[in-house]
């Protein structure tokens, strides 16, 4: 007897293409936004927006214009977070320490 499990691309997976894909816009939008200036990079980790829950603290640093890993790697020694820690499950303490370090004060709200 041989079973076979075929999966085809229904709803549910079109669904999730199409997630994927809004996820992808809104987060390369806050991240040119961030590049330009527009918003800065401690201000998204205080306000940690849906867009960028998911996204990497390092990835949203070396979005920033003259940011690269030595330099992303040397400021998140100093809280110590890792560098593939999500923005998401940042606690209140290392959110507000990483936007000092950056130069942005502000609380959570």
């Amino acid at each position: 007897m041989h079973a076979t499990a075929t999966i085809a691309p229904g709803p549910q997976h079109l669904r999730a293409l199409s997630r994927a894909n809004e996820v992808r816009l809104a987060r390369a939008d806050l991240k040119r936004r961030v590049a330009t200036g527009e918003i800065s990079a401690g201000d998204v980790i205080l306000e940690s927006p849906w867009e960028a829950e998911s996204m990497s603290v390092s990835d949203l640093l070396m979005s920033q214009r003259r940011w690269g890993h030595q330099r992303c790697r040397r400021v998140l020694g100093q809280i110590p977070v890792s560098e593939t820690k999500t923005i998401g499950t940042l606690t209140e303490r290392q959110r507000l320490a990483l936007a000092a370090l950056l130069g942005t004060t502000g609380r959570l709200s």
